[in-house]
């Protein structure tokens, strides 16, 4: 592609080569740019290889075969942008919630009170998405007391498809337990934000205490159902964002993980 034409060309040249005393710092080098014939091919060539790596990136990210990770990849800010503020997310989001679902449903309930569905908090039942908006999708190491900020406010949104997915198990007859990372300090602004997105009639809210802060997320939430067990719970399901939400001692039967590129919680 040529920003001149070939009539330009040799008057210029005409210009710079007829006089000696023709001052060069007007005119250093002809002004011609021209580029590869298959430039734009190349360039979406580039776009696809970024986007086929990215893809890769979060795959290997949401199956746990990642070494624990911090950020997202700078080369792949767009594509998670992309990917959590469009109909992927959502489709992906929904096909856990029905998947869980049609389990939910084949399970024969004992009818004792026993049974019971553990769901972790946030980017499981509430979305975090407008604070992410605002600290880059991932990009920036998480921050505690910005992010207790966000938390204090207490508007964080429902995720649809988990509303969905909540209102049915307790339908069925589960009862359900929430196990959060959050601190035992935002159990107010935690309840009244649940409530708020239109979760109601949960059994147990189980927060985490200032003495349990030091504990990785799986070390914490394996103790806890480990307590549940003890109490004569049977954990027929559990869903979480996070593998540290459902990894560990005394799993569910059966685990459902939500996409969640965003962030990564041992």
């Amino acid at each position: 592609m040529r920003f001149f034409g070939i009539s330009l060309l040799f008057p210029l040249f005409s210009l710079a080569f007829s006089d000696d005393s023709f001052s060069s710092y007007l005119l250093p080098r002809p002004l011609i740019l021209e580029y590869p014939a298959n430039i734009e091919t190349r360039i979406k060539e580039l776009d696809d290889e970024t986007n086929l790596r990215c893809t890769s990136w979060r795959f290997a990210a949401e199956t746990n075969n990642l070494a624990p990770w911090k950020t997202v990849p700078a080369e792949c800010a767009d594509y998670v942008k992309d990917y959590v503020m469009g109909r992927a997310y959502v489709i992906d989001l929904e096909r856990v919630s029905d998947e869980a679902g049609f389990y939910a449903s084949s399970v024969d309930l004992s009818g004792d009170g026993k049974d019971i569905w553990v769901f972790d908090i946030d980017e499981t039942l509430l979305s975090n998405l407008p604070y992410y908006i605002e600290h880059g999708y991932g990009m920036e190491v998480f921050d505690h007391l910005e992010f207790d900020k966000w938390v204090e406010k207490g508007v964080a949104p429902a995720i649809a498809p988990s509303l969905k997915l909540y209102q049915k198990v307790i339908d069925l007859g589960y009862k359900v337990f929430l196990l959060t990372g959050r601190s035992e300090s935002h159990r107010l602004v935690t309840v009244e934000n649940l409530i708020n997105a239109g979760f109601q009639n949960w059994d147990k809210l189980i927060l985490r205490s200032s003495e349990e802060k030091g504990k990785t997320a799986t070390e914490y939430k394996s103790e806890k159902r480990e307590e549940m067990v003890k109490e004569g719970y049977r954990i027929r399901g559990n869903s979480g964002d996070q593998w540290s939400d459902l990894l560990g001692s005394s799993m569910s039967q059966r685990s459902f993980k939500l996409p969640n590129p965003m962030y990564y919680i041992p």
